[in-house]
This record gives C-alpha cells, structure tokens and sequence, in this order.
C-alpha cells in the first residue's frame, strides 16, 4: 500500500498527459508521441564497473547503451546517458548518485547491486528522483521509496519460483542450501525458497551459509551438504562463489544437482574455471541469448559488437528493458526534457501504475502497488556450454 496514495496524486495530478498505455506493447515500439516528442533527458545509472561484480555492472551499462543508441536514431526524445563506477559498495553508490546529480540527471536507471540501491534509496526518495533498477532485487527496496521500481523479480518471489521449479521437475529429493547469509540477496532468496520448500514438502537436509568476510575456502559448506546425502543443491549466490563450489565438489567426486538463480548468469565468464564443470547446471534466468525471435536476436548482434564477442546475459537484457520502459512512459506522458528531475518522477509514478509492456525479459510485464514486476520465471540448463531452455 506504501505507493498507492502516491500513485493517486501522480495520477491526478498529470492525467492529461496519459494516453494509451494500458495496453501491452513492446519495449522496443515507437508511438506517435515518441515521434512528436522533442528534447533530451539525461538519465544516470551506477555499478561495478571494476572489482569483483564488474561483469554485472558492465553488462547492464552495455545493455543500456544499446537501448539508448537505437532510441537516438529514431528521432524525438532523445537520451544523454552517464553511468558511474560504484564497485558495489554501498558509500561509493551514493557518491555517484551525488556526481550524476552534479551532472544533471533527470531518472535514475538504478544501481546493479541491491547493497548499492539500498544505500542511495533514502536520498533518491528524499529527491523525488524516479529509480528503476534493472538487478537490485531486495524486496524492502521496492517498499522504500514510491520512487523506486524494480525491473527484475524480488529476491522471495524468485526463491519461492526456483522452489517450485525443483518441486515440480522433480530435480532433487534431498536438498542442501548454500548461501551467503551477510548479503541480503542471498538471504532473501534462501528464505523465499526455504519458505516455500515447506510447504511443498521439499526436504532440506543441510543449510549451510558462509559470509563476505568468510568465503575464500567453501569446502566445508560442500561437505556438509554431501554428508547430508543431498541430491540436489540450492545455491542462491553469485556466480564467483559458485565457480569455486563446483570445482570443490569435482575435486571430492561429488556430483549433485546443482540449482541456482539469476546471481548465478555469469560463471561461463569466470577466469580460470572449467566451464565443463557447469554442465548440467540449472538456473532462474528471464532471458536467453540463444532465443530465435528478431529481437533477442538484434540485440544479441549489437551487444556482441559492442562487447568484442562477448555473449549477454540477462543483467544486459534487463539494462536495456529499463531503459525501453522509460522511454515509453516518458514518451506517453509527452515528457520533453524541460521538466524538473522531480516532475518527470511524479509522472512516471503515475505512469508504472498502469503501463504494460513486452520486453527482450519478459512479455506483459507491469508492476504492482509497491512497484515489484510481474513476468513469468524462466529456467535454464547448461548443455554443452549453452543455455537450453528448462523441458
């Protein structure tokens, strides 16, 4: 109920500006206000561009740009993009919020990482500055700020997704957890799924957890889900801690189904992994590079261009939905780049609460009250070091 009444005003408040966007339409779809619209915005994003969790921030930014290049060209609305290095540190994060505000940013296409969103989240909210995140998941985000969007599932909804995945494909009798219990990704998707395996009567024999000051030798957590006897083990982590697991777990002969979520798109690219070793492995993702449809396709081809070879993964794909999202709210609402970052955000408020649109990660995506996404979950399987659809 947090962005209900805040919804109201927005609609209220801009009504006029409304007009056919109700319906479904692709993110990629030009309207007869985009073409009338004229002037620029300037829309600012931060991630790891560096460290660790670089191949997240730098796929969203790719991703972005892609949109942003395609939009340009067809004229009208245009978009001047800046994003920012935060290195998925939460301080680092509100200082380059600070910088794109400096700069002039008018919509904030999110920050990557959910510590980093959460950190800038007070301060966007205290601006009325519209915030859609293409990546940063925590549920409590979306309730901080009626400001604040999300463009990917939250953190419960997809454990509780990935739960019912193994319950209904019947992956795994006895299940292990692994998880990171100091990152409130990990945590809220272990508590989505350990929720929900309860009441599927899935059984978990080992939970097992390390932290972010604690995760340089994962072995013990291995073991104690093979002593368990668990056929099948969750790992709602990233991909970097993963690539360690199943290395440790090839080292021992263990060889259990392992399950992981969206963290996990990426460990094809980890340095110094066997990528063999990821065979089999199954994870939540809303999008798939080797899609045959036009789009996916298009911007499989741009991105790889961009990215000298380099193959997207769904943060890119959720990067360019956001940024197709808001340019068809703004382009509906006949913002022209003239308006206060603030009135822009009063706009798009009331905008998000009734558009529906497809994108390259889902189709009839639209969002709630609390401005959580409704989309279908996916799942893949690595075959032969492709993605390939769950049967």
């Amino acid at each position: 109920m947090k962005k209900v009444l805040a919804m109201l005003m927005a609609a209220l408040m801009v009504a006029a500006m409304f007009t056919g966007c109700s319906s479904s339409k692709p993110a990629t779809e030009t309207t007869a206000a985009a073409a009338a619209t004229a002037g620029t915005v300037k829309i600012g994003m931060s991630g790891p561009l560096t460290g660790g969790a670089s191949a997240y921030g730098l796929a969203v930014k790719a991703g972005m740009e892609v949109a942003v290049e395609e939009i340009n060209a067809k004229g009208g609305l245009q978009i001047e993009f800046n994003a920012q290095d935060d290195e998925a540190d939460g301080e680092k994060a509100v200082s380059a919020y600070n910088v794109l505000k400096d700069w002039g940013m008018q919509v904030m296409a999110g920050q990557v990482t959910t510590g980093s969103a959460l950190a800038v989240a007070p301060e966007s909210t205290a601006d009325n500055m519209f915030n859609l995140t293409p990546s940063a998941s925590a549920e409590s985000l979306a309730l901080s700020g009626a400001n604040i969007f999300q463009m990917c599932f939250t953190d419960p909804n997809q454990g509780a997704s990935a739960a019912e995945l193994v319950s209904t494909k019947a992956l795994g009798t006895k299940v292990g957890v692994i998880y990171d219990s100091s990152d409130d990704y990990s945590s809220g998707l272990y508590k989505g799924f350990s929720d929900k395996a309860a009441e599927l009567g899935l059984e978990i024999v080992a939970t097992t957890s390390f932290t972010a000051d604690n995760k340089a030798d994962l072995s013990t957590q291995v073991t104690q889900c093979q002593d368990a006897g668990a056929d099948l083990v969750f790992l709602p982590i990233y991909y970097t801690e993963a690539a360690q697991i199943l290395s440790y777990a090839n080292k021992i002969g263990y060889a259990p189904k392992f399950f992981g979520c969206d963290g996990m798109d990426g460990i094809l690219t980890v340095e110094g992994f066997d990528t063999s070793l990821a065979e089999g492995l199954a994870l939540m993702t809303p999008f798939d590079a080797n899609a045959s449809d036009e789009a996916t396709q298009s911007f499989v081809a741009k991105f790889k261009e961009k990215m000298d070879g380099l193959v997207p993964n769904q943060f890119a794909a959720d990067g360019y939905d956001v940024i197709y999202a808001l340019y068809n709210a703004m382009t509906a609402a006949g913002i022209t780049g003239s308006e206060s970052a603030s009135e822009i955000c009063t706009a798009l408020e009331a905008q998000f609460a009734t558009m529906t649109i497809d994108g390259l990660t889902g189709t009839g995506m639209h969002w709630d009250e609390n401005g959580m996404i409704s989309k279908a979950p996916a799942a893949v399987v690595i075959e032969n070091g492709v993605y390939v659809p769950m049967g």
